[in-house]
């Protein structure tokens, strides 16, 4: 059974780490993922309008427009919603620095969303490769008492125990980690998306 299990997981779960790219960088083992791993997004790749000054920066840190910004940020808020939101604000501020400092807030709520999933990943990764070479070594143990000549079949139910749990385990946490992968190319979609949505605003 333990075979089998092995077999599968070898066949269906992708690959731990991130591919390497013919003439790309080397395989990052923090990053599980099959999309390239991008650290920082910045303001100036989801946003064509005004660089945000000093003035709209500390306009951006009052609690109307950053409390607004938390709410548009928010993946559970449609876009829709947003949007009317969005241009509810900009009706009651017609100065376009109000609707700047308000797409600098919203940015910085989904790059601060962004990070905490990409420190996540980060985690998830580690945890994975632990439970990778637990398998490994489990995997060993049992090769080892199979051999022997003295053959101790209450041990060999324990560790083929573990391992069917161990490999169970990885295997749900890999079906699992496509979505998890795709979460900060979510959050960089809002992003650009609210920004347009806030550029549309500006005269």
């Amino acid at each position: 059974m333990i075979r089998m299990l092995l077999l599968s997981l070898a066949v269906a779960a992708p690959a731990f780490a991130a591919p390497a790219f013919a003439d790309g960088p080397p395989v990052d083992p923090d990053w599980p993922c099959v999309q390239r791993r991008q650290p920082e997004l910045s303001l100036a790749q989801v946003w064509g309008g005004p660089v945000p000054d000093a003035a709209a920066q500390a306009l951006a840190g009052t609690p109307e427009v950053n409390d607004l910004a938390e709410v548009l940020a928010l993946r559970r808020t449609p876009m829709a919603e947003a949007e009317a939101q969005m241009k509810a604000f900009a009706a009651s501020h017609p100065d376009p620095e109000s609707v700047v400092a308000l797409f600098a807030a919203t940015f910085d709520h989904v790059n601060a969303a962004r990070d905490r999933v990409m420190a996540g990943i980060t985690r998830y990764a580690h945890k994975q490769a632990t439970l990778e070479q637990q398998i490994e070594d489990l995997r060993h143990q049992m090769n080892a008492l199979e051999a022997a000549e003295t053959k101790d079949f209450d041990k060999m139910d324990d560790v083929e125990k573990q391992l069917d749990w161990a490999t169970r385990i990885f295997q749900d946490r890999q079906q699992s980690l496509t979505y998890v992968c795709e979460t900060p190319v979510i959050l960089e979609q809002r992003a650009f998306a609210l920004g347009r949505a806030a550029q549309a605003l500006l005269p």
